[in-house]
């Protein structure tokens, strides 16, 4: 257990393994809490009668994107690592398995695939909660414009986050991102049916 915790900090002193993380999980939760915000609106607005089922349907998009992200960054840095990997062995002319390189390079991997699949499940499920109260404290239509503003929270959190690291101004950065799920709940509001 010690060596994985000295793994894992090590891993995460690594400022390129943490730039790399911090993309998947901002994107994929960006493409989560856009997605819930979408489902949401869709919800209502087709006449979904109860909270439960919202979640429900919320809960089975968070279960798609969560493994989506998942699966295809594992698949993709598994790709780009082995690639370093014999472009350095082919360098070096030796073999580079079961050594700390090989060994770092599946942490990171595995750091990124789990940062990936978290963004997406955290975007649908924080919009989703109103729901959970819907019924008891609040109607449909309250618990989805509670939800809107959640996930408009949630992607302003994401921007002021990367505002923060890039040394932008913060709360331009979080408008930006924010404006985003109210141009999806907008847009959904117009669709036909």
């Amino acid at each position: 257990m010690a060596s994985i915790r000295r793994r894992l900090r090590r891993l995460l002193g690594k400022e390129d393994v943490l730039a790399i993380s911090r993309r998947y999980f901002i994107s994929n939760g960006f493409d989560g809490t856009l997605t819930s915000i979408g489902v949401i609106v869709g919800a209502v607005l087709s006449g979904i009668p109860d909270g439960l089922t919202v979640i429900k349907i919320g809960l089975g998009a968070a279960v798609g994107l969560g493994t989506s992200a998942v699966w295809s960054v594992w698949e993709i840095e598994r790709a780009e690592t082995r690639a370093q990997i014999e472009r350095i062995e082919r360098a070096m002319l030796v073999d580079l398995d079961d050594t700390r390189v090989q060994r770092e390079q599946t942490g990171a991997r595995l750091l990124h695939a789990t940062l990936s699949g978290l963004g997406p499940i955290i975007g649908v499920i924080v919009p989703l909660t109103p729901f959970a109260f819907e019924g008891t404290l609040l109607t449909m239509e309250m618990a989805a414009v509670i939800a809107v503003l959640l996930g408009i929270g949630v992607l302003g959190t994401f921007g002021a986050y990367m505002g923060s690291i890039s040394g932008q101004r913060w709360y331009v950065a979080a408008a930006r991102m924010g404006l985003a799920g109210l141009v999806v709940a907008l847009i959904n509001l117009f669709l036909p049916g």
